[in-house]
């Protein structure tokens, strides 16, 4: 078997520590040293000659994550790495998955042809904005679920006694309707409408949530605009309390302010994406274990499918 090599682009390294203290080898030595006008040059400072590489990268903004990511996908490449695998915790720009008006781009495909051409064999991500983006690589992708992180927080910290579980949009549906079959519990949908990106004019509450704690489900919070309003309406709606799952901690904007000053009693979040600012309101939950799981199965040509809970 190839030996393996794990490396850590400079935004994700508090992460990537995680993860390699997890697998128990060590991260290999890595440099990304900049021209005065800011071109990134990764060095790798060890031979990965024939060897199984994960690059180890969350593209969030800015930009310069995803070019590191892919600086370093060919830096593997060109050094003859026998097998590439880009492990991106946070996939920025999947948002962008379809046109949903006139002459603007699919983005999350141009991401991937971008991730392809530059030679990785494979990806490796969570949660992704919708599931069919899968469908846009040609290379295997292995998708993993955050519900492996969440409802054990939820069994172990939580009264689920008289719980509802939401979607603060219809887009959502899907993903708080797998929380609620798995606890055997109602579903409550919010219906939002927009006139402009990040800014919500009007929430509909879909179902009865009078006297009942609903847990908010969503894939990624940004300004955390649309939470807070779903929250805040649900309570107006009777709801006991309101909390929130969310995997991807973007929080961008007013985010801190917005969910400070909301009624949400708290929202849970991954490390996908480190935290900009501290919260009483949020806690977050490591994905280091469940990827160095995925990993070292993905190395030793073992399932991954025992990771998920279905």
């Amino acid at each position: 078997m190839n030996q393996i090599k794990l490396f850590s682009g400079s935004s994700t390294r508090y992460l990537s520590e995680l993860i390699s203290d997890h697998f128990g080898h060590p991260l290999a030595d890595y440099t990304l040293s900049k021209f005065s006008d800011g071109e990134m040059r990764p060095i790798f400072n060890e031979s990965v000659r024939g060897t199984h590489t994960f690059l180890i990268q969350s593209t969030f903004a800015p930009a310069e994550n995803l070019l590191e990511l892919l600086l370093m996908i060919d830096c593997a490449k060109r050094a003859s790495a026998d097998y590439i695998a880009a492990v991106i915790p946070y996939f920025g720009y999947a948002r962008q998955d379809r046109k949903d008006k006139p002459r603007v781009p699919i983005s999350a495909k141009v991401i991937a042809d971008m991730l392809v051409a530059a030679g990785a064999h494979r990806i490796m991500t969570m949660d992704f904005h919708a599931d069919q983006l899968q469908g846009f690589f040609n290379i295997p992708v292995d998708h993993i679920q955050s519900d492996a992180i969440f409802i054990p927080y939820l069994q172990e910290n939580v009264d689920l006694s008289s719980a509802v579980f939401a979607s603060p949009d219809v887009g959502g549906v899907k993903r708080a309707r797998k929380y609620a079959m798995y606890f055997d519990k109602d579903l409550v949908i919010c219906d939002k409408y927009r006139k402009v990106a990040n800014k919500v004019e009007k929430i509909t509450v879909i179902g009865d949530v009078k006297d009942r704690d609903v847990i908010l489900v969503d894939d990624l919070v940004d300004t955390a605009g649309t939470m807070c309003r779903a929250a805040d309406e649900l309570i107006k709606q009777g709801a006991k309390s309101v909390r929130a799952i969310c995997t991807h901690a973007v929080l961008s904007g007013k985010a801190y302010e917005n969910i400070e000053a909301s009624q949400m009693l708290e929202l849970i979040v991954t490390d996908t994406i480190p935290l900009r600012a501290k919260s009483s309101k949020i806690k977050v939950e490591s994905v280091s274990k469940l990827f160095c799981h995925a990993m070292r199965n993905t190395y030793e040509n073992r399932s991954l499918s025992a990771l998920f809970l279905d």
